[in-house]
């Protein structure tokens, strides 16, 4: 099963927030001698940080957006029209009351209503919040509720102290947040085999496998039970495809490019293998799951400005952008350390990215709606539903958009590494966070024939499925960068697609510069990049951190778009070893199997992209890498 690579569950009260710091990690001891005990543990700790982080960026974004509304109210602007567009812009406002100074809450002008399951406790804390707004003091209550049902009461006064707006805000983003990391995390059994069908197996024989444990998910891969991929050496005709359908009283039989997919309603997955095995095929599997892998107007007009004065490639210096240049994202100082932490803002100063280097981000899809986001995306794909609405549904792509591509300077929110790339949104992954290979597949061509120049894929299994290589290696043999995220069970067995020489594999450090404890480690393992804790966008207007290598693949992702903008004439395979070349060594001295080449490194990657390409194709790595690729082909 492809599942998306991040992680969470609701477990409250840690609330640390780490910053950055370097270290050299020469002393930290290697993944293989952390227990079971000490790894959950970890994963537990990570899970809460990143829940109490949520709560945070909520609290926080909240405060602004009561500010704003007092603002416009101050403004002249009526004060029903401006609670009722807060309101519907964001549904999380369960209540809001404007009211004078003194005056009665029930006096005052109310759009919504208190949430009837906690009235009592609610309508408490909005009488301490009046108190102390009418005094002048900002309030936040404590979160009060349950499992979905959670909320804070907010209070903000005028900054003429003659009003002030109230309200009951809902928070079920934490609980949101919570299913996410469990699942990312392999804090839980996931996938359900229930839901899905799916026989759950060891990986290199097929025999099956309980996951009644998180630790069981290392090694294990899904498939559906009566479903079977096959490849022929040359495609069966008409009279074939019917007695094969007959054969084995087919379903349903599809085809993606030179491969089909066979679906029976009697016949398992094991049997229908052994069946085609007196057909002429490449090669016949069985149809694997996968998952994911966690742990505004004004600012196009701005892009197009800045745009006007770069070269075509987008890149810009504007004077604007200084050394000591923060962006004005209201969220970033205090949440966005990843970001300074590979040099991103000083690269910035040489690119921006460019309009014309598209990134496809192949997962849940992404909130086409979502205000830091919109202006970002162009038209995308929905495989799942056979649509072209790829509309998020889990939080997972949404996330990892934001990272690539959230606007930036705007006054909103949180940054994104690219001022200017475009993201074209694929989902592939359904609301449980889950996907065929079919289906994944399907994205990635879709996506390479729709102009994807860069590619994020934080997803994976640990099966090497020979219908995924395929689709993989046609965005491959189209020029484009392939980047994914190598998985969230701290173990070293090769996670796929991360581990196809044609992709570029990344780990998840922390904000110390330690590996990440929840992420998978390698030979095949290309660079590493922050992935713990990481702020970004969430569906419905909301913002939530989470963890894991799908967090820290496309920081990865949007490096390579960088680069690909400043210097548009550079293969994958180029965008690749400069990404390598310029990592900062973590670890033991040189490539090693937790931390690649290192940290990635935004500045002195872009600096190189300006150097000819004919030099960096002559990289050692380089040579070795299409050596590999060569013998892969001919193997083939």
């Amino acid at each position: 099963m492809w599942r998306y690579l991040s992680s969470m569950s609701l477990v409250l009260g840690l609330g640390i927030i780490l910053f950055p710091h370097h270290s050299n990690n020469e002393n930290q001891p290697g993944p293989e001698v952390y227990s079971t005990t000490y790894e959950t543990k970890s994963k537990l700790a990570l899970l809460e940080q990143d829940v109490k982080l949520t709560d945070d960026l909520c609290r926080s974004q909240c405060s602004i957006d009561y500010s704003r509304m007092l603002s416009q109210i101050e403004n002249g602007e009526p004060v029903l029209k401006v609670l009722s567009e807060m309101k519907t812009e964001h549904e999380k406002m369960d209540v809001l009351i404007w009211s004078k100074q003194s005056q009665p809450l029930e006096k005052g002008i109310t759009v919504g209503e208190v949430p009837s399951s906690y009235k009592e406790q609610a309508t408490s804390y909005l009488k301490e919040a009046k108190a102390a707004v009418d005094e002048g003091k900002h309030y936040q209550s404590p979160k009060f509720g349950a499992a979905q049902q959670v909320y804070f009461v907010q209070g903000t006064p005028a900054t003429n102290r003659d009003s002030s707006v109230v309200g009951v805000i809902h928070q079920d983003v934490l609980y949101q947040v919570t299913d996410h990391q469990s699942k990312n995390l392999r804090l839980e059994p996931y996938p359900s085999e229930n839901r899905w069908k799916v026989e759950s197996v060891d990986t290199d024989t097929l025999q099956d496998k309980v996951v009644d444990h998180p630790e069981d998910n290392q090694g294990t891969s899904h498939y559906h039970q009566n479903e079977v991929v096959v490849r022929f050496k040359h495609d069966p005709t008409d009279a074939q495809l019917t007695q094969i359908k007959n054969e084995i009283k087919a379903i349903s039989a599809q085809k993606l490019g030179y491969t089909y997919v066979f679906r029976t309603q009697g016949m398992e997955a094991k049997a229908l293998m052994a069946y085609f095995k007196k057909w002429d095929v490449v090669y016949v599997e069985p149809h694997f799951l996968y998952l994911t892998n966690d742990y505004y107007d004004d600012q196009e007009e701005a892009a197009n400005k800045d745009d006007s004065s770069s070269t075509d490639t987008g890149t810009s210096t504007s004077t604007d952008i200084t050394t000591n240049f923060m962006p004005n994202d209201n969220l970033y100082s205090k949440y966005q350390w990843n970001l300074p932490l590979i040099e991103t803002v000083q690269g910035w100063q040489l690119t921006r990215g460019s309009k014309d280097v598209i990134v496809a981000v192949v997962d849940t899809g992404v909130d086409l709606k979502h205000p830091d986001l919109s202006n970002k995306l162009l038209p995308g794909y929905n495989v799942i539903s056979d649509n072209d609405n790829p509309q998020d549904d889990v939080g997972h792509g949404t996330h990892v958009t934001g990272v690539i591509s959230a606007l930036v300077n705007n006054n909103l929110g949180v940054a994104g590494m690219t001022w200017y790339n475009k993201v074209l949104p694929v989902k592939v992954l359904d609301q449980t966070g889950a996907g065929s290979t079919y289906s994944v597949a399907q994205g990635i061509i879709w996506a390479a024939d729709h102009g994807a120049k860069v590619m994020n894929l934080s997803l994976g299994n640990y099966a090497d499925s020979s219908f995924l290589h395929d689709a993989i290696r046609y965005a491959y043999n189209k020029d484009v960068a392939l980047i994914a995220a190598s998985g969230n069970d701290n173990t070293e067995r090769p996670g796929y697609p991360a581990a196809y020489p044609e992709v570029l594999a990344v780990a998840a450090s922390d904000s110390q510069n330690n590996k990440a404890p929840f992420s998978n480690y390698g030979d095949y393992i290309a660079v590493t990049a922050p992935g713990v804790s990481i702020a970004s966008t969430y569906p419905n207007n909301q913002y939530a951190a989470l963890s894991g290598t799908s967090m820290a693949s496309p920081h990865v992702t949007a490096l390579a778009a960088l680069v690909r903008s400043t210097n548009p004439s550079l293969k994958n395979t180029e965008v690749y070893e400069i990404i390598r070349q310029t990592a900062q060594d973590l670890g033991t001295k040189g490539k090693d199997k937790y931390f690649g080449f290192g940290l990635i490194d935004v500045v002195k990657a872009v600096k190189m992209a300006e150097q000819s390409s004919n030099q960096v194709s002559y990289f050692p790595q380089s040579l070795s890498r299409q050596m590999h690729l060569i013998t892969k082909k001919y193997a083939y």
